[in-house]
């Protein structure tokens, strides 16, 4: 699957699920499959760097995460600041840093002060890569995303049409999503870009996030290799 063979490289989007069920089945807590989870997204973001693969969009936590126990909720909190310091990483691998979710000057925003600028300084620091772009849905979830944006272009006087809506999302430079990956075996979206995943090839694998390799990411692109 070559370059040649695509108007523009593939974007993938990944729902990151199973921490706690990898964990739970090794018989440690919940909080060590995330940060297992955390190290295994540090080794896809290598893997995907060497591939075709332009946008590598992934579900770091939702607008529904923040009911999940204190403690684990901190622990995560705590893995997004690392990983969006992995800048020496990031910069090796000519990685460009995004962020996707509630803006931290909106009504309902709940980042942490310290998370925000954990984000705002990873996005500066990786600006001049132009390789692959890794964006992370942080206090993210599409239902929300969707309704600000036609609020935004109501409020800008156009008429709430497809394009409106479009120009009004998170990141309106982000193309549509090529391939969405979820593991752990679910088979539900999740409220995870309800509107870039539109006629977007779907891989359910029944393996845990912490557990994806190399071999499993291959297989996953080589769905829309053929038909893309």
């Amino acid at each position: 699957m070559g370059q040649t063979d695509r108007a523009r490289p593939l974007h993938v989007a990944c729902i990151m699920d199973g921490n706690g069920r990898w964990a739970r089945r090794r018989g440690l807590p919940r909080t060590a499959g995330h940060t297992a989870g955390e190290e295994n997204l540090a080794e896809i973001v290598r893997i995907a760097a060497k591939r075709d693969v332009g946008w590598l969009t992934v579900f770091g936590f939702s607008t529904e995460n923040w009911v999940r126990p204190k403690a684990e909720v901190r622990h995560i909190l705590g893995l997004h600041r690392r990983l969006f310091g992995r800048i020496e990483e990031l910069n090796e691998h000519n990685v460009r840093v995004q962020w996707i979710g509630r803006p931290f000057d909106e009504p309902g925003s709940r980042t942490p002060v310290a998370v925000q600028r954990a984000i705002r300084q990873a996005i500066a620091d990786t600006a001049h890569n132009d390789g692959m772009t890794l964006t992370v849905a942080f206090d993210y979830g599409s239902r929300a995303e969707l309704a600000r944006a036609a609020a935004l272009a109501r409020r800008d006087g156009a008429a709430v049409s497809e394009g409106a809506v479009a120009s009004h999302l998170y990141d309106p430079s982000m193309p549509d999503v090529d391939l969405l990956i979820r593991t752990s075996g679910e088979s539900r979206i999740s409220n995870f870009l309800l509107w870039q995943i539109a006629g977007t090839q779907v891989c359910f694998t029944e393996r845990s996030w912490p557990d994806l390799d190399a071999a499993e990411f291959d297989a996953a692109l080589a769905l829309v290799g053929d038909g893309a």
